[in-house]
């Protein structure tokens, strides 16, 4: 097991203890306020390519994946109240502390996209599945108010796969390529300094 596995495994255990009662309450929340499930599940790439299942809370109405839209802009209709407040402040990400334990993902990494994005990569963005995706990277912090920013073009898909996703791609090219210790951990209390 590596330092950073290590890690991962420490801190989202905790994390996961410590959040049981919050993450129960969101969870009721969720359930009261719109039908449907309090989580969701959607297939990402994670590390090698391999296809796992992400976790969220849900913050869209049950049959939202049906229009096939992958990207949400600010002031989707398939988004719910309780979600608009839960996307705003990261907290609908906040299972994903279970893919951490699980090792699909990792507390700090690029990260992971839908499967019908990987058809954008560049040979040198697949160095990008060389490490297992994260919660939190620099596009990450960058990005915050993504959907405001999709929202203000007229074709936002188009937008994400032409300028968003390659700016994305090379912060984790550049992330992998500086990638240590110190540096997650930077990037952990500046990401909880904007939520």
């Amino acid at each position: 097991m590596t330092a950073k596995r290590a890690f991962d495994l420490v801190v989202s255990t905790v994390a996961l203890l410590l959040l049981a009662p919050p993450l129960v309450f969101i969870g009721l929340l969720v359930r009261l306020t719109s039908p449907g499930p309090a989580l969701f599940r959607q297939q990402r790439v994670g590390r090698g390519g391999r296809l796992f299942r992400i976790w969220k809370f849900r913050s869209m109405v049950v049959d939202a994946a049906a229009c096939d839209r992958a990207i949400t802009a600010a002031g989707d209709a398939r988004v719910t109240r309780l979600g608009r407040f839960l996307r705003h402040t990261k907290l609908d990400e906040l299972p994903q502390l279970v893919n951490v334990w699980l090792g699909d993902m990792s507390l700090v990494g690029p990260r992971p996209e839908v499967p019908r994005y990987l058809a954008c990569y560049t040979p040198d963005d697949e160095v990008v599945l060389s490490v297992r995706p994260g919660i939190t990277d620099p596009a990450s912090i960058c990005f915050r108010d993504e959907e405001r920013l999709l929202a203000s073009f007229s074709d936002p898909e188009r937008a994400y796969v032409e300028v968003i996703l390659p700016a994305k791609l090379a912060m984790a090219r550049d992330y992998i390529g500086r990638q240590s210790f110190t540096g997650d951990l930077k990037l952990i209390f500046q990401t909880l300094a904007r939520l």
